[in-house]
């Protein structure tokens, strides 16, 4: 039996709702696009100038103008121009980049057997005072016996970044870190993040160098979580890491902070191969992924969860490990399960 609740709320009530919806919308469109064009190349002398025109304007709008119809076509119209300008800005492999991101890493792909070349192993004085180093190395697929995902807080405990390692027989590890890659001079910023100003790299590397910046430099939280993971599946997500590896060096993409991220391209790398897995909200807010790994059956579950997490945490191990040439056997030691 259907309800008709025209018999029970007036005709002005649903019209209130659809009104407030739309200002809702427009408010959040007026935001983004005046966020959108302070935060673009422009010259700086014109990013604040036209942003603040774009906002007086929109407020006006969205008050004493709402009412006339013409008001709110010219808002759109100026809206779908910003639109459609911020979704043509190309990305670019030919910028003054930062001395750690200069080099684009590439695979050559021969059946079970992939030659990296130019994984990083930086040596660091300190954070800012290094030497970059790369070198070239041959994995075979058939070797593969491990796959570890590093949790990494550097700030809000809600918000964390996750690096992805594959482990080889004989203690050869190799790190993804899916990051921004920076100018000379620029600095990182969530808000940035969302709006064109950093393009994606993937950056292969050593523990060394990925893990060690991290934990004896930055001083951040380093958890290494050891995944439950079949072999076949990872060695599948592998090959799918290097694919994007080499189109990225003929392609540049843009790093979203919320759609094209460390955690969320994990994901994209996986899903095409783990058709049932679902998404999960901690995906998003990913300080949270490693209650999800652990919720999921992801990680060994004979202790529990903040016993675990406790044991994972690999600072320690790896500030006494320093630049060995062990390292990724000597933070792997201990109570790890």
């Amino acid at each position: 039996m259907s309800m008709d609740f025209r018999g029970i709320f007036p005709g002005r009530f649903f019209r209130g709702i659809g009104n407030a919806f739309r200002r809702f919308a427009f408010l959040v469109m007026a935001g983004w696009a005046t966020l959108a064009v302070y935060y673009s190349d422009l010259p700086p002398f014109f990013r604040p100038v036209i942003a603040g025109l774009f906002a007086v304007g929109s407020l006006a709008v969205l008050t004493v103008g709402y009412r006339l119809r013409g008001a709110r076509l010219v808002f759109l119209a100026t809206f779908t121009i910003v639109l459609v300008w911020w979704l043509l800005i190309p990305p670019s492999n030919t910028k003054n980049w930062q001395p750690d991101v200069v080099l684009l890493p590439w695979a050559a792909i021969d059946g079970e057997r992939v030659t990296i070349h130019g994984i990083r192993n930086v040596d660091y004085r300190t954070e800012t005072d290094y030497t970059v180093r790369h070198y070239d190395r041959t994995f075979d697929l058939a070797r593969m016996k491990s796959v570890d995902l590093f949790v990494v807080y550097w700030g809000s405990p809600l918000i964390a970044h996750t690096m992805l390692s594959f482990g080889f027989a004989g203690g050869d590890y190799v790190c993804f870190s899916i990051e921004t890659r920076k100018e000379v001079g620029e600095e990182y910023s969530s808000i940035k993040g969302f709006f064109k100003q950093y393009e994606l790299t993937y950056i292969i590397g050593d523990e060394r160098d990925l893990v060690r910046l991290r934990t004896n430099y930055r001083k951040e939280q380093v958890y290494l979580w050891r995944l439950r993971t079949p072999m076949d599946l990872a060695r599948k997500v592998f090959l799918d890491y290097l694919r994007t590896v080499n189109r990225l060096r003929d392609r540049p993409e843009w790093y979203n902070a919320l759609t094209s991220n460390c955690t969320t391209n994990i994901r994209g790398h996986t899903v095409p191969y783990a058709p049932n897995s679902r998404f999960d909200w901690r995906i998003v807010i990913n300080g949270f992924i490693d209650r999800m790994i652990y919720d999921r059956g992801m990680v060994d579950r004979g202790l529990p969860f903040e016993e675990l997490k406790r044991r994972s945490l690999v600072n320690e191990r790896a500030q006494a490990a320093g630049k060995d040439p062990a390292f990724s056997r000597l933070i792997r030691e201990g109570p790890l399960r």
